[in-house]
């Protein structure tokens, strides 16, 4: 007579599967960080130095001037301090006009040369492309001095910012060619369609490329504020005789010189300029990189 045992399935204890679920996941952390330990070592290469910047901007007077690298009390009033140093608000106001306005002008004044150079069929077509890459080639310091006369012996315009405004409603070259290679990658059935359909040029421009083209405009729009938001040679040029119209860079040049010896408020101050570029590229950043990874798929 045989006799046939039955076997009761054991089931792994709560603590059991807790623990193995824990080693799988430290395996993966190892693996994940193994895979990417290069981009990792450039990232934290790149965000030392804004720990560093922030660590110092919250610290005493006295203990910023030590070899300390973190507070031993969080000095948030630093950021205060700054905030309320007389003028502070003024170069943040000149900065956000000479950013803003810089960048709309150079999308409303770029935009339409672009789409000639990339989708118009005219004589010297190519003459024109090529003076607009010379000019990319051209350093702005070789014109310094016979602009700076003309704005300030025939315009009177010195000690403003408008000198560095006013240029960019004539369009820049690097703006119109990296729109003009995006809308190279717009097929030109869609341009033929809404001329058949009686859209003037203006109208196509407005209603089917620019909609087709915000990646790229995105793109230019970042790289005109931030150059406008980060420019002290400009305002060194054409504003430093007129404290009023001082920019944020240039303002932060003179707040370093009055508190040479106070590092935290200069951190403090270093971090408040940064900070909005820095949150704005943050949220744009997907336009801004399809933007400029679309650009060049044609020539």
């Amino acid at each position: 007579m045989t006799v046939t045992t039955m076997t009761r399935p054991t089931t792994a204890s709560p603590s059991t599967t807790t623990a193995a679920a824990g080693a799988a996941r430290r395996r993966a952390v190892l693996h994940w960080v193994a895979v990417h330990s290069v981009a990792v070592a450039a990232a934290l290469f790149f965000l030392l130095p804004f720990v560093f910047v922030f660590l110092t901007s919250v610290m005493s007077d006295r203990q910023a001037l030590t070899g300390d690298l973190w507070p031993h009390q969080w000095q948030w009033g630093n950021y205060l301090k700054v905030w309320q140093t007389p003028g502070f608000l003024g170069w943040w106001r000149n900065t956000l006009l000479y950013a803003g306005l810089g960048t709309l002008l150079t999308i409303v004044s770029s935009l339409p040369v672009a789409y000639a150079l990339a989708k118009f069929r005219f004589r010297g077509r190519n003459l024109a492309l090529m003076a607009v890459i010379s000019m990319m080639m051209l350093p702005p310091q070789v014109t310094v001095i016979p602009m700076y006369l003309f704005w300030a012996k025939q315009l009177h315009l010195t000690g403003s910012l408008w000198p560095l405004i006013i240029p960019m409603a004539f369009g820049d070259a690097f703006s119109i060619f990296l729109l003009r290679q995006f809308l190279l990658t717009i097929p030109k059935e869609y341009v033929e369609a809404a001329r058949i359909d009686g859209c003037g040029e203006l109208r196509t421009l407005l209603r089917v490329i620019l909609p087709m083209a915000r990646p790229a405009v995105a793109a230019v729009a970042l790289f005109q504020f931030f150059y406008c938001w980060n420019d002290y040679f400009g305002p060194q040029i054409y504003a430093s005789e007129n404290e009023g119209a001082w920019t944020l860079s240039y303002g932060l040049e003179s707040f370093k010189g009055a508190h040479h010896t106070d590092w935290n408020l200069t951190m403090a101050a270093t971090l408040l300029v940064m900070a909005p570029v820095i949150v704005l590229f943050f949220f744009a950043q997907k336009a801004f990189i399809e933007g400029v990874t679309l650009t060049g798929v044609k020539g």
